[in-house]
């Protein structure tokens, strides 16, 4: 299991915009029409990665729980299909229904998402304010399979807290670890 980690883009970048299709619903949808009022998590995750899979459920939990505070919640996968086929957008809709993903799970073709947000590693973090200016990236917490460490969720939790009451997030903000991206190879 290779060990990617994030890259620690800079505090204050504006979210890429993007409009991708969330295999869900299976329309095209918008970071304008999908970011919260207090808050956007915007989260690449894919179907097969262990780190993913560790975490899936604190996922849905943090996501359920900050729903109604005004934080939006966004999934994207965007590895290459063809050599990882089981996370195709048909398997990524079994995912998302199996997982009970409360958020939309959306479809990166073209890989330009990713490149755009620096995208390194599954699941990779980013938390922005209600102006989309990134306030938080990294880690959900210290968990990872195998470490024995429990999944909490608190790193992000904090950075959302922080953000909706008002604080400035003085933690220290960790890279995620996880399952590097598979980017696509050029011809």
């Amino acid at each position: 299991m290779a060990r990617t980690p994030s890259n620690m883009i800079p505090l204050g970048t504006q979210a890429p915009d993007f409009n991708l299709l969330d295999t869900v619903s299976g329309k095209k949808l918008a970071l304008q029409n999908l970011k919260g009022d207090k808050a956007t998590v915007v989260m690449f995750i894919c179907n097969h990665c262990p780190f993913v899979i560790h975490v899936n459920a604190e996922l849905v939990a943090i996501a359920n729980a900050y729903a109604e505070r005004g934080v939006s919640f966004i999934a994207i996968s965007s590895n290459d299909v063809v050599n990882y086929p089981q996370d195709s957008p048909e398997k990524m809709t079994i995912q998302a229904e199996k997982e009970g993903y409360p958020f939309p799970y959306l479809y990166d073709e073209t890989q330009a998402v990713a490149k755009a947000y620096d995208a390194a590693c599954t699941p990779d973090i980013y938390v922005f304010d209600a102006d989309l200016k990134l306030n938080y990236r990294g880690q959900i917490d210290d968990s990872r399979p195998g470490n024995g460490l429990p999944v909490t969720g608190k790193d992000l939790r904090h950075a959302l807290d922080c953000i909706l009451e008002n604080k400035e997030n003085t933690q220290l903000q960790k890279p995620s670890i996880g399952c590097n991206i598979k980017w696509k190879t050029s011809d």
